[in-house]
C-alpha cells in the first residue's frame, strides 16, 4: 500500500456568534472582503487554509467560509488580547453576501470607537 504525499486538509472551525456585541468584537472590516477573529488555542500560521462554519445572531443559517489565516494573536499577547486567528474571507460572491449581512446586523456599530479583538 503506497501513500501519496497529501496536502493537509484545512481545519474546520465552528463559530457561533450569538450577540451583536460579540459580532462587533470579532468582525474585521479592514479586510476588503471581510473577515472574522476566531479565538483558538490551536497553532496556526499565516496563510493556513481554514474552513469556518459561521453562525450569526438571530439567524438559523450557518455560513461556510473557506478563508485564510491573515494574522495570529499568540498566547499571552500584549494588552490581554485573546489568543486566536484573524481569518480573511475569500474574494467570492458568497463572501460578499456574508459581508453585507454582517454589516447590516452591525449597522451603526461599525463606526464605533469601542475596542474589538481585531486590529
Amino acid at each position: 500500500m503506497s501513500t501519496a504525499p497529501s496536502t493537509p486538509r484545512p481545519s474546520v472551525i465552528q463559530l457561533a456568534i450569538k450577540e451583536k456585541a460579540a459580532l462587533y468584537a470579532a468582525y474585521i472590516p479592514l479586510f476588503s472582503d471581510g473577515g472574522v477573529f476566531i479565538p483558538t488555542t490551536r497553532d496556526y500560521r499565516l496563510g493556513d487554509d481554514v474552513y469556518v462554519l459561521l453562525s450569526l445572531p438571530d439567524d438559523p443559517q450557518r455560513y461556510p467560509v473557506a478563508g485564510k489565516v491573515a494574522w495570529v494573536t499568540p498566547p499571552r499577547a500584549a494588552a490581554n488580547r485573546t489568543q486566536g486567528v484573524g481569518v480573511r474571507f475569500p474574494a467570492d460572491d458568497k463572501s460578499k453576501i456574508l459581508k453585507v449581512k454582517i454589516e447590516e446586523i452591525l449597522g451603526g456599530h461599525l463606526a464605533s470607537e469601542r475596542p474589538t479583538q481585531t486590529i
